[in-house]
């Protein structure tokens, strides 16, 4: 118990002894510093000054964050949860990091025989646990900055002269250095399907030398070439004709895999037959595949001499030369149809289908040989040079020209008798002449209308005679409706001008108008289609002067008494009709309905009556 009363006392006056002799410190000393237990590692001498630099006064917890705000890469590491320091579980970094223990403490030594590789981003298997750490991690470098790439460390062991890249792993790995799992159909050169598989790698990479080993087959099968007597002739490329399967078997198929097929006697002739030796690589000979490049002489000997041109297949084929399968149809674009059939060739080929001068390129149009006729019927060219428009070959004089079908103007009515010249100008061609469909562009001269009607002519009028017009009134804008129904176009159309017809009653019943105008100019307000001796007229609903009393009987011209154009001008107040009646002079005003009333205009209302009294 005394002893630590003495100890209390001890501690009393150190701190006495400090606060008395704090002015005399240097300044960057502090009392932190003053009671730190022992001092930092080299490393972090400069920061040891500040104790703020690694403590957080009052939270102990701060630290760890502390030292992560400078060693950044740990915190990298932390953060994304990878290399060591972002798989193991929670700590706090002094947990494994002691400080203040000297200048020359280590606090980032581990015990390395009870350190887990695995939890680090390189994963130690096989042959590698039992090497040493050194080998590895070189002296005076982090153990982050060691490399996982093979041949960092196996530069030594790559036989391949790192001509296959760094990625050793792509082949070999950690259990046997000399044993290979290499995929050879990752490159491109693949060995399925034939005796490559078999073959050891040696025989094709000579020397280790993997990435220069040739990729065509003469590269390995150049002594085969010679054996089989090509000699290089017919190229370098051996698989043209050879495949992986057995050098004997010939694939090579002349129709797929050219240009040319082979047929009828072509099939035997060899190779030499066309290619000819001493003309370079067989593959790279670009022949001629026209007849007469090869067949020349048999043109010359057969008489053509040329004069047929150089498709002699047009006529021979490959299975004799001397038969000939030419058809006019199929091989021309001429086909001969009627009496073309019979025709001889001089006929047409005027120059005849052999002999030495070149054949002439003849005209397909019919007029090209039957000008004569053309002049004969009278054409004389104003029907243009389609003379297959209108006649066939089976005979010149029948015509089978159809203007309803071969047109898109159909003949119909009064137009089938019609001539073609009546339509169609004789001064320009027939079939390029462009007219116009609409009934206007030749009845132009017949429109009585006078154009009010628009050009369509066929609303009303039809092919089979002009003057028939079955005209829908309904369609107008004034439907005929009752009497008029009956009535005859010309009885309102005084002219073919209809247009000019009114649309008003009085326009055209202003002689059975007995009214003369004082009840306006609209008929229909009492009138309707039905009869004109009928009307029917509400002067209380659709005026604004209700009828009653001696009114009712009174006639209208009584009150209408002058023609009206647009309004009517008639007096409302009694006064207007009643003034030669007015006994009392105007001295009442003109509302005599203020004691009169109309039933009898010489009777008065109560309270008027005992007035007069």
């Amino acid at each position: 118990m005394s002893s630590h009363i003495i100890c209390i006392n001890l501690l009393r006056g150190l701190f006495l002894t400090i606060f008395m002799l704090l002015p005399q410190w240097a300044a960057a000393e502090s009392v932190e510093s003053a009671v730190m237990p022992g001092k930092v590692i080299q490393g972090h001498a400069k920061y040891e000054a500040e104790c703020a630099n690694c403590h957080k006064r009052f939270d102990k917890g701060a630290q760890t964050g502390l030292c992560l705000d400078c060693h950044k890469e740990v915190a990298t590491d932390v953060r994304s949860q990878k290399g060591y320091h972002g798989r193991i579980k929670e700590k706090e970094c002094r947990d494994c990091h002691t400080e203040h223990k000297g200048r020359d403490a280590k606090v980032a030594e581990f015990d390395r025989l009870k350190f887990n590789h695995d939890e680090t981003d390189y994963v130690i298997e096989d042959k590698h646990k039992l090497a040493k750490c050194s080998g590895c991690h070189k002296p005076k470098t982090k153990y982050r900055d060691a490399s996982s790439k093979c041949d960092v460390c196996h530069i030594k062991d790559d036989v391949h002269k790192g001509k296959l890249g760094p990625d050793c792993g792509n082949c070999h790995d950690a259990k046997d250095w000399k044993k290979s799992s290499f995929d050879h159909e990752k490159t491109k050169f693949s060995l399925i399907g034939g005796k490559h598989v078999d073959i050891t790698c040696k025989k094709c990479h000579t020397n280790k030398e993997y990435t220069g080993a040739p990729k065509e087959c003469i590269g390995c099968h150049r002594k085969d070439d010679q054996d089989k007597g090509h000699k290089g002739r017919y190229g370098a490329k051996c698989e043209t004709c050879h495949n992986d399967r057995g050098w004997k078997e010939i694939s090579f198929n002349h129709d797929k895999d050219t240009h040319f097929d082979l047929r009828g006697k072509h099939q035997p002739v060899k190779c030499d037959g066309c290619h000819l030796p001493g003309k370079g690589d067989l593959y790279k000979q670009k022949l001629p595949v026209t007849c007469v490049s090869c067949h020349r002489k048999d043109d010359q000997e057969k008489g053509h001499r040329g004069s047929l041109g150089e498709k002699c297949e047009s006529c021979h084929n490959d299975k004799s030369w001397k038969s000939s399968n030419f058809d006019h149809d199929k091989d021309t674009k001429y086909p001969l149809k009627g009496k073309h059939r019979d025709a001889k060739c001089e006929t047409c080929h005027k120059e005849g289908v052999t002999g030495s001068a070149p054949r002439k390129k003849l005209e397909m149009a019919c007029v090209g040989c039957h000008r004569k006729n053309d002049q004969e019927k009278g054409h004389k060219g104003n029907y243009g040079n389609k003379c297959e428009t209108c006649h066939t070959e089976k005979d010149w004089k029948t015509l089978t020209f159809d203007h309803d079908k071969d047109t898109k103007y159909p003949l119909k009515g009064k137009h089938q008798k019609t001539l073609c010249k009546a339509c169609h100008p004789p001064e320009k061609p027939l079939y390029g002449q462009k007219l116009e469909t609409a009934c206007i562009s030749c009845h132009r001269k017949d429109d009585l209308h006078k154009n009010q009607l628009g050009s369509k002519c066929e609303t009303c009028h039809k092919e089979t005679n002009w003057k028939d017009a079955p005209y829908d009134h309904a369609k107008a804008k004034f439907i005929l409706t009752g009497s008029h129904v009956k009535l005859e176009c010309k009885k309102c159309h005084k002219t073919p001008a209809f247009h000019d017809a009114s649309s008003t009653c009085i326009g055209c019943h202003e002689k059975e108008d007995t009214h003369k105008k004082r009840l306006g100019p609209k008929c229909e307000d009492c009138h309707n289609t039905r009869t004109w001796k009928s009307w029917n007229f509400d002067h209380d609903r659709r005026t604004n002067y209700k009828l009653d009393g001696a009114h009712l009987k009174t006639g209208c011209l009584d009150c209408h008494k002058t023609p009206v154009e647009k309004k009517f001008d008639v007096p409302l107040m009694c006064g207007g009709c009643h003034a030669n009646r007015d006994v009392h002079d105007g001295g009442f005003g003109q509302k005599c309905e203020r004691c009169h009333v109309t039933d009898d205009f010489t009777k008065l209302k109560g309270d008027a009556e005992i007035f007069s009294r």
